[in-house]
């Protein structure tokens, strides 16, 4: 009886590894899950400070990651092509940065500076991943792992033996965006050290902004020293000191280990003071088991991620969708603590405040900081609006609190204060989309009060290129309210303050304020400002056929020429020409289509400067926008390719689109993917939105919004939607036919019903459904053609 069973039992697992032999290889592998597809070192050759963020939870406070280069806003922090670390920082935000550590074995050598300290690396060792960041210190032989909660970096360094070791903090020194302007770190006990970094102003963050640490080790340190600047040169002070302070300050702990040891690290962070960051640490991060949190920060990207779900396509697409997702949720930082208190910085003091507690006292929101929402019509506002619209209320309950705390409602605020960061009111579409798609938990009242005041001058608009003080006139809004165009260099040249393009901002986000009036039945303030909406007519130029600057005594500007070789910006425009702003009307596209000549004239305009910018792969080369006929490397040209839906051109979106996404956006590799200009989210929300065939060029701020609908990347694509917003479960949409050979879309069915319009209503979504997409290699020019505008 053994023999035969020991028999059955081989011949039983000869035919499992025979069947199994037969799979495919990926078979054999276990399911993959959205997080495993993010790879945090797409595009990071040449990153932005606040681009890269490894170990970081959603909008985390903490944005712990190694830095390679630590002097500079652009072309700074993680950069893959460099062969040394000089320290590992915890915060890469918008004008903001602050306390570098190091491991080191040897001598203290803090004093000396970041080339004195640094240690090359070799990604053959490294590991990245969302939440977790693994890298060996050649120079000293230690293991670095790195990961965090939202507000605490969490390090495990592996030290060799027989060596004294030190944890170096930096925190006097130049770091990111400037200079350190005072600097404190005292020791609190022998596992314990804490202090705070002053960060001196920039010229977009005017005043300093401090931030608080409290730093907590697993053993007892063997010594506390440091140093500061004495005659202008740092030189170690003390090396069993209490408390260090001044600029360019910094210190260390001491270790000595006989054999191999393991120092486990906890580093809370506060913007308010040392006992609200002790205060995260004890509430967020109480325990050392640094697996649990690694495991714990990678399901909750997941859940994050999840909420989009996508089947098919290539390894490579799904690798850049979930990143480009991953970007969208990872770029603008918390900057309240746990409690909900926050420093406001825009009086002539700071002062602490309380952001408003559930019936638990836990807070009901937090306060972010953030870039501006320059193009974020079409990126993070759809995508919010549409998978996260909890995170989109925030952000527009944040920028309202700034109208509470000093009368404006905040552009791009940094260290608890305004920055003007770009031009315009920015934040007004944000507001319009949240409130016209039931997004409303926020003070409306002081949305409405705020978004008013800044339509006016005095408000936010008349700020132009980070220009501070109550008279402000850059922005040009008295031009604007007074003969409705601003001349092509208001109050002369300066940052960003180009007439034509401010024209055109403001007709837009004076057309939302109207869709917010209307959703708030104001219909008297609806009417002044659509009639204001149609200022952009105020500069076409029927005779080139163009938006054109005038002067300001109303001639056009001489010289004109719809593109500008070898030039940042054309005059008049930001950051950009003509060819591109004159296409930007989004909430008028019938009357820009007319004044192009119609329909047909239109799309063959449209579809010569795409042909013209195809060898560019439609971006401007070098940041050259205005020599670009179509510029994605931008924000004020994201919406070109899906502007033939208005013309009666659907089939041309879908191909246009495709071609932006794969040859453009496609890349996966750390030389390209976002071309270098991802800024906290906006080009990966573009990815994602051309990935899963959905976007609005109104910006999702129409009072009855609408979705336009071109060719998804896969095969099926499901949208879990939010209860608390939305009545709906999921949204799906379903391809037939191969999507990665067919572009074009043949016909369409919502809900099993045919649909013959090329764009779908923002309730049809959220209240749950299914979208199904026949595709073809070849367009039908009769799909989306005829039926309902989109105006209706």
């Amino acid at each position: 009886m053994m023999k035969d069973y020991f028999s059955a039992v081989l011949f039983s697992t000869l035919v499992l590894l025979s069947t199994l032999s037969m799979l495919p290889a990926r078979a054999l592998q276990i399911q993959e899950e959205p997080v495993d597809y993010v790879d945090p070192l797409i595009d990071t050759v040449e990153p932005r400070w606040l681009y890269f963020s490894s170990a970081s939870r959603p909008f985390g406070m903490v944005n712990l990651s190694p830095d390679t280069q630590t002097d500079g806003t652009w072309n700074s922090g993680y950069r893959y092509g460099d062969r040394t670390i000089r320290a590992f920082s915890h915060i890469h935000a918008w004008q903001l940065s602050g306390v570098p550590v190091m491991p080191t074995t040897g001598p203290v050598k803090g004093h000396q500076g970041y080339d004195a300290y640094e240690s090359r690396f070799s990604h053959r060792d490294e590991i990245v991943k969302p939440g977790y960041h693994k890298v060996h210190l050649e120079d000293y032989g230690i293991d670095v792992e790195l990961t965090s909660t939202k507000r605490v970096g969490f390090h495990r360094y592996r030290f060799p033996g027989e060596q004294e070791a030190h944890i170096l903090f930096d925190i006097g020194a130049k770091l990111g965006h400037g200079e350190m302007q005072d600097a404190m770190i005292r020791r609190v006990s022998d596992q314990e050290v804490a202090g705070y970094a002053v960060m001196a102003p920039t010229f977009r963050r005017k005043k300093p902004s401090t931030v608080y640490f409290v730093a907590r080790i697993d053993r007892p340190m063997s010594g506390f020293g440091g140093w500061r600047s004495i005659g202008g040169e740092k030189q170690v002070v003390a090396d069993n000191a209490n408390r260090i302070e001044g600029a360019g300050s910094g210190g260390f702990m001491r270790f000595s280990f006989d054999e191999p040891e393991t120092v486990k690290m906890k580093v809370a962070l506060s913007y308010v003071s040392e006992k609200q960051a002790r205060l995260n640490l004890e509430t967020e991060l109480a325990h050392w088991n640094f697996s649990r949190v690694v495991k714990e920060s990678r399901s909750e990207w997941n859940r994050w991620l999840s909420k989009i779900e996508v089947e098919g396509g290539t390894h490579d697409q799904r690798v850049k969708f979930y990143t480009d997702l991953w970007h969208s949720l990872l770029g603008r930082r918390t900057y309240s603590d746990v409690n909900g208190k926050y420093t406001d910085n825009t009086g002539p003091e700071p002062v602490v405040r309380q952001l408003p507690l559930d019936e638990n006292g836990k807070p009901k929101r937090h306060m972010y900081n953030s870039d501006s929402f320059w193009g974020a019509e079409w990126t993070i506002n759809l995508l919010w609006s549409l998978a996260y619209p909890d995170v989109m209320n925030d952000f527009v309950a944040t920028m309202v609190e700034y109208y509470k705390n000093a009368g404006m409602i905040a552009r791009g605020p940094s260290g608890g204060n305004y920055t003007y960061v770009m031009v315009g009111d920015q934040v007004t579409p944000l507001i319009a989309a949240a409130y016209n798609k039931g997004i409303r938990n926020f003070d409306i009242e002081a949305a409405w009060q705020g978004a008013l005041k800044n339509a006016y001058p005095g408000g936010i608009r008349s700020h132009a290129g980070y220009e501070t003080g109550p008279n402000a006139t850059g922005g040009g809004m008295q031009y604007y309210v007074d003969q409705g165009w601003i001349p092509v260099h208001p109050e002369g040249q300066g940052y960003h303050r180009e007439g034509a393009a401010q024209t055109l901002f403001y007709a837009y986000q004076d057309w939302t304020l109207a869709q917010f009036a209307r959703g708030l039945g104001k219909e008297e303030y609806h009417d002044t400002f659509l009639q204001r909406s149609d200022n952009w007519e105020n500069l076409w130029d029927s005779e080139t056929g163009w938006i054109r600057p005038k002067n300001p005594d109303g001639s056009w500007l001489e010289g004109f020429q719809p593109v500008l070789p070898d030039s940042f910006n054309a005059p008049g425009f930001v950051e950009g020409n003509a060819a591109t702003f004159s296409h930007y009307v989004p909430h008028d596209m019938e009357g820009l289509i007319e004044a192009f000549g119609g329909s047909k004239a239109y799309v063959a305009r449209l579809n010569e400067q795409f042909e013209k910018a195809k060898g560019s792969r439609f971006i401007a080369e070098d940041k050259l926008h205005a020599e670009s006929w179509i510029d994605y490397s931008n924000q004020p040209s994201c919406q070109m390719a899906h502007l033939f839906n208005f013309a009666g051109a659907p089939w041309l979106s879908q191909y246009w689109v495709r071609q932006v996404k794969e040859h453009t956006f496609g890349d996966t590799t750390p030389f390209g993917g976002y071309n270098s200009d991802e800024d906290q989210g906006l080009m990966g929300a573009l990815g994602v939105l051309m990935a899963i065939g959905l976007f609005d060029v109104q910006g999702g701020a129409d009072v009855n919004p609408k979705w336009e609908i071109t060719t998804p990347i896969f095969d099926k694509v499901t949208i879990h939607l939010d209860a608390e917003y939305y009545s709906g479960k999921t949204f799906t949409i379903h391809v037939e036919g191969d999507p990665k050979e067919n572009v074009y879309i043949q016909s369409a069915r919502l809900n099993g019903k045919p649909l013959n319009r090329y764009w779908i209503r923002h309730e049809e979504i959220v209240e749950g459904g299914e979208l199904t997409l026949e595709v073809g290699p070849e367009p039908n020019e009769k799909w989306g053609v005829k039926g309902e505008s989109h105006s209706e």
